[in-house]
């Protein structure tokens, strides 16, 4: 059974196609991630499926209801973590939650009953009667996946859940998030962080300029790439011989460039090092760092779009750049 259906998905705003066609599904009790930079159309997706965009063309399912013809039907089966927080800092943490679950006509019995689950899950008992605005970072982040949670949604909506947060923090976050299994809710999640996506997502979509370039478990897609990868740190030279020869090597399943880096997929990989290093020092590549690893989802990316996704949010800043001073007229 599926949680959320879409087919064929798609946002533009004026001439720019923001989300391109997607579709996908996702299993009830599944934990979904849409991995990419900013800007690739993770969060015009999470507005569309949440109602809070209507879509340009296509269709969508979220708990069985038409994001078309039953908005409300929607909004009262799914919770949502923004990216920006949307808490009132002159609230405690348990008036934000009791406010939150009033909206959802929830008894007072039942309300009382429901936020002390969820604060108990974030770990936010002993904080509860405390002024939001005296909140840390991640102390709102947690109250924000409680008040998600508040009226036992059937779909939870993270867009960037640890955006801004120091790894510490991040992690805890990803601990609370894996909780939340015991909630037996399906959660879309969207991040540009790979090591989160790895870490916490059963499924991942890739998406890429308003396209889904790949989806699979993050298992698979890392290994579909083969191999494990070399990466030689070569900044400022001139490799294109080098990159040629290593081609005809039939151990060699793949080579990317990419931040002064060649990343090389190699079979038997440690036992490659040496040749690698002999054929570098043959065609003159001062080699800098060797560093041999097992496939990320960064890999993976690289593989799909033939660039990192630090190189394509620095791409499509500069894209935007350029649209804003033609807009007016610089």
């Amino acid at each position: 059974m599926y949680a959320i259906r879409v087919k064929n998905l798609t946002m533009k705003f004026g001439g720019f196609v923001a989300v391109n066609r997607i579709s996908f599904n996702v299993k009830k009790g599944e934990l979904f991630g849409l991995l990419g930079p900013n800007g690739a159309g993770k969060t015009t997706t999470i507005k569309m499926l949440s109602t809070l965009l209507k879509p340009t063309s296509g269709y969508a399912e979220v708990a069985g209801f038409s994001i078309l013809t039953q908005r409300d039907e929607i909004r009262n089966s799914i919770g949502i973590v923004f990216q920006d927080p949307a808490l009132d800092n002159k609230l405690t943490g348990r008036e934000n939650l009791e406010f939150h679950s009033m909206m959802y006509n929830q008894s007072r019995e039942s309300r009382k009953k429901r936020i002390k689950e969820v604060l108990e899950l974030v770990e936010l008992t002993s904080k509860a009667d405390i002024l939001v605005e005296n909140y840390s970072g991640g102390m709102k982040r947690r109250l924000e996946i409680a008040r998600g949670l508040i009226h036992r949604p059937k779909v939870l909506f993270l867009d960037e859940p640890t955006l801004g947060l120091d790894a510490q923090t991040r992690r805890h976050i990803w601990d609370y998030i894996k909780k939340m299994s015991e909630e037996d809710v399906t959660i879309i999640l969207t991040t540009h962080y790979m090591e989160e996506a790895d870490y916490l997502c059963d499924r991942v979509a890739i998406i890429d300029s308003g396209k889904i370039v790949a989806l699979d478990t993050p298992k698979n897609l890392k290994d579909s790439l083969g191999g494990d990868v070399i990466s030689l740190e070569i900044p400022d030279q001139n490799s294109v011989e080098f990159e040629k020869e290593l081609r005809g090597y039939e151990w060699v399943k793949g080579i990317s460039k990419h931040d002064g880096f060649i990343d090389l997929k190699v079979e038997n990989a440690d036992k490659r090092i040496p040749k690698i290093i002999f054929l570098a020092q043959r065609f003159a590549i001062n080699v800098e760092s060797v560093n041999l690893r097992k496939p990320s989802l960064e890999d993976v990316f690289l593989q799909f779009t033939g660039k990192t996704i630090r190189e394509r949010e620095m791409s499509q800043n500069e894209t935007r750049r350029r649209m804003m001073r033609r807009r007016m007229g610089g």
